[in-house]
């Protein structure tokens, strides 16, 4: 199952609400999540994924018997819990997460790439949620920033709440994949000190389309993964080359922060960055920014100036 949020036109001309669902392979329908659940509705929209929770159980049972009995689709729609895609628009899949959790110096390859030190413990950084866009959606350069790059990303959507888990545990804890950019300001880096600001611009995280169920990525760690700036490619790599897998970072973050369902975990960039090439190459208005995960998905964003 893929998990997405995405929004219909209602009434209103221009007032759009989220919603989550799945898209039901082979036809033209997703399934809206809340409009299929008869009992009472979560509050927070971030419940449906909830591994835990009810909302999340009754959202699998029911796209699992629609898979399962192509028959039963019309009566779904029939009955409004479906929604053509034709009419929707695709969200980020975690709209506004409780937390974003970045790790930075990630890869093998990356750290050969800029000569350093293979870190001896992972490198935990933030992201504000306000970052967060959609596919498709612009990632606008800020007016005071001329150094806007991009960093291709594998990201870990967090399914229940999650406090010291050891690593041999921590797949279970584990909703899914998504496909994540963590586009960061280098000028703002190097003269901060630090990367809180750099890395949480308005549109700095791009992520999406969709969360693709844990149990369909076979091994997190055997994916290829790239990104292209306006169909060039600039990275190029496999998340092999993580040093810290998904299993570790899990165990290092709730070592001492909670995890809660809905948190994003951004893995780290493999080689190839902007700011690394000779001469430096840094996002422009009109570029076109896309990023493919084996088996997870692609990422499209274009670049606009503030």
């Amino acid at each position: 199952m893929e998990i997405i949020s995405f929004a219909t036109d209602l009434a209103s001309p221009g007032q759009r609400r989220a919603r989550v669902g799945a898209p039901l392979p082979g036809t033209r329908y997703l399934l809206d999540f809340e409009r299929a659940y008869s009992g009472e509705r979560p509050a927070d929209r971030i419940a449906w994924l909830d591994m835990d929770g009810p909302w999340f159980g009754a959202a699998r049972d029911t796209y699992d018997r629609l898979v399962a009995d192509p028959s039963f689709v019309e009566r779904a729609a029939a009955e409004g819990w479906l929604v053509e895609r034709d009419g929707a628009s695709i969200l980020a899949p975690v709209p506004r997460p409780g937390k974003i959790v970045c790790i930075g110096l990630n890869y093998r390859d990356h750290a050969a790439e800029l000569k350093m030190a293979v870190p001896e413990r992972p490198i935990v950084f933030s992201k504000f949620t306000t970052a967060v866009i959609a596919p498709h959606d612009p990632i606008v350069i800020p007016p005071e920033s001329a150094k806007v790059d991009y960093e291709a990303e594998l990201a870990v959507i967090v399914g229940r709440r999650a406090k010291r888990v050891s690593s041999a545990r921590a797949i279970d804890y584990v909703l899914g994949y998504t496909v994540f950019n963590d586009v960061t300001a280098r000028d703002f880096q190097s003269v901060d000190g630090q990367w809180q600001r750099s890395k949480s611009c308005d549109t700095f995280a791009p992520m999406g389309p969709a969360i693709v169920d844990a149990a369909a990525v076979r091994d997190p760690h055997a994916l290829g993964i790239r990104l292209t700036v306006n169909g060039t490619t600039m990275q190029e790599s496999n998340t092999d080359q993580l040093i810290f897998g998904v299993s570790e970072l899990i165990e290092f973050v709730s070592a001492t922060v909670t995890l809660e369902p809905g948190d994003v975990i951004a893995t780290g960039t493999p080689p190839g960055v902007g700011a690394g090439r000779t001469p430096p190459v840094f996002l422009r208005p009109g570029d076109v920014v896309e990023v493919e995960i084996d088996g997870v998905g692609r990422l499209t964003n274009p670049v606009v100036g503030g």
